[in-house]
């Protein structure tokens, strides 16, 4: 069976959104983190798909050959990955599907899944809410479980707490991370709950010691990076998530559960970032973390599915439900 072909940069964001759509559409994949190589590099990227596909694979770099078999489906996150989907797309025949703003004519790609908050409209564009992922009920049924033993003795409600890190927007130093701890364990004492906190590969050990010390006398669990990390497990037994706002990735994930999700402040500005958590308050699906919580409604949040019917149906795939 031909597979698909994630091409990405290496960022781990991107991966996962790549992830989420070819497992539902039920193609094997294999991840492809790419970049220019040789006199390529010195050719902007906007440019580069003028180049001929053939030439732009061989000046490439790739974690795994650029080679036949062809996949049936490539699938590209970010703009620096464009131009060797596009020659991958035209070289073997492939469907090729972009996830967010190409930032390049719409029309040389199949299909683009771009968010809302990215403004990007052509014909053949679906506007995601936010990012695509792979928060299923399934999914969070099958690590909750697993992991529920381990506190099933810390009280409710348990309140998950998503950090992210430094990007180019955001700033998340260690004197952040005291203050936020230390509002993370206000509210903890006056909920009487507990605090699963995990960290993603941005948060700084320094900033990660600090939040750590500031919530060390109430309830909580922190994932320190050994073994599995309980995500997607945090989020099935949380009773409400706080996420760090520096992630779109994060709090699209957070929002899939349809639990309520509260926005964290950091340093720093983007106004990208901004529009997005601006139509997430509009949908109800967050509120600012103002270091309380409240129960409230929405519908989760997950257009992954709606992403993947198109393609499915382009390559003849019947539903992976």
């Amino acid at each position: 069976m031909r597979e698909t072909w994630i091409v990405t940069d290496g960022a781990v964001g991107m991966e996962a959104q790549g992830i989420a759509v070819a497992e539902a559409v039920g193609l094997p994949y294999t991840l492809k983190r790419v970049k220019p190589a040789g006199l390529m590099r010195l050719i902007p990227i906007r440019f580069q798909h003028l180049v001929p596909a053939e030439r732009r694979i061989a000046a490439s770099e790739s974690s795994s050959p650029l080679a036949p078999p062809w996949p049936r489906l490539v699938i590209s996150i970010g703009r620096r990955s464009v131009p060797l989907a596009l020659a991958i797309k035209w070289v073997g025949g492939a469907y090729g599907l972009h996830i967010q703003n190409p930032k390049g004519p719409a029309h040389l790609f199949d299909l683009i899944a771009a968010p809302v908050h990215d403004d990007f409209e052509a014909p053949n564009v679906i506007s995601t809410f936010g990012a695509v992922h792979s928060v299923t009920a399934a999914r969070l049924n099958e690590a909750g479980a697993r992991f529920a033993p381990q506190i099933a003795d810390l009280p409710h409600p348990r309140i998950a707490v998503l950090l992210g890190g430094e990007s180019r927007a955001f700033s998340f130093p260690p004197e952040v991370g005291a203050r936020f701890g230390d509002r993370l364990a206000k509210l903890a004492r006056e909920c009487r709950g507990t605090l699963l906190i995990t960290p993603s590969r941005r948060t700084g050990p320094d900033t990660l010691s600090a939040v750590a010390e500031a919530v060390n006398d109430v309830p909580h669990i922190i994932w320190d990076g050994r073994g599995e990390n309980p995500y997607f497990a945090f989020l099935s037994l949380a009773d409400a998530i706080v996420v760090t706002e520096d992630s779109v990735n994060m709090v699209t994930e957070a929002t899939g559960t349809g639990k309520p999700v509260y926005i964290q402040p950091l340093p720093g500005r983007s106004s990208r970032l901004a529009r997005f958590h601006a139509l997430m308050r509009e949908r109800g699906a967050t509120r600012p973390f103002e270091g309380r919580i409240d129960p409230f409604d929405y519908a989760p949040v997950n257009d992954t599915e709606a992403v993947a019917a198109p393609i499915r149906k382009a390559l003849g795939i019947e539903s992976t439900e």
